[in-house]
C-alpha cells in the first residue's frame, strides 16, 4: 500500500525531501495522527508570553511559526486533494512570507492557533484516510514542481517535524 512506503526521489523535487526524510517508516496516516497530539501537547507547554518570542529580530515569532504550519498544511493538503481527484492543471506557488505577514498570528490568542493546528490536521487526516488506493500515486505540478499525493502526505508530516525541531533548538 502506498501509505506504508516512503516516497521515492521521483515523487517530489529534491528540496521537499528536507521534510520527507524527517518522517519514519510506517503508515503515514498513523504518523500524522500521532503527530497531531504530540505537537499540540508540545505547543500547549509554551506560555502565552513566550509564544511571541523571536530568536532574532528578523525571524518569525512562535505564533507566526504555528500560523505558518497551519497555512502550509492547508496548501499541501489542497494539492494532495487536487491531484488525488484527478485534476491535471498546475497549481500556483505559495509565498510563505506573504501569508505570514497577512495572517496576523501575533494578534491572535495563542490557544486559538494550537486549536487551529488540530482542526487543520483533523481535516488533512480525513482526506488522507479516505483516499482510494490508486489515488496515492497520482501526480501533479505545483510551484513548478512535480508531486505525488503520497509525497504530499509525507511533506505535511515532515514540515511540522522540521519546524518543531527549529522551535526546540532556536526558540526554547
Amino acid at each position: 500500500m502506498a501509505t506504508m512506503t516512503i516516497p521515492e526521489r521521483t515523487e517530489a523535487a529534491d528540496y521537499y525531501f528536507t521534510y520527507i526524510d524527517k518522517v519514519g517508516r510506517g503508515d503515514i496516516c498513523e504518523t500524522l495522527e500521532a503527530q497531531m497530539g504530540e505537537t499540540a501537547a508540545f505547543l500547549r507547554g509554551i506560555s502565552d508570553e513566550r509564544s511571541l518570542h523571536r530568536y532574532a529580530p528578523d525571524k518569525w515569532s512562535i505564533r507566526q511559526v504555528v500560523g505558518h504550519l497551519n497555512d502550509a498544511e492547508r496548501v499541501f493538503a489542497f494539492r494532495a486533494f487536487w491531484f488525488a481527484r484527478g485534476f491535471d492543471s498546475s497549481l500556483p506557488s505559495f509565498d510563505q512570507d506573504i501569508a505570514v505577514t497577512s495572517a496576523g498570528s501575533d494578534d491572535r490568542a495563542w490557544p486559538s492557533l494550537i486549536d487551529e493546528f488540530q482542526t487543520v490536521r483533523a481535516a488533512s487526516l480525513s482526506l488522507f484516510n479516505k483516499l482510494p488506493a490508486e489515488a496515492w500515486m497520482r501526480r501533479g505540478m505545483a510551484s513548478g514542481n512535480p508531486f505525488t499525493v503520497r509525497a504530499l502526505a509525507y511533506i505535511v508530516a515532515g514540515h511540522v517535524a522540521h519546524h518543531v525541531g527549529i522551535l526546540r533548538e532556536r526558540y526554547l
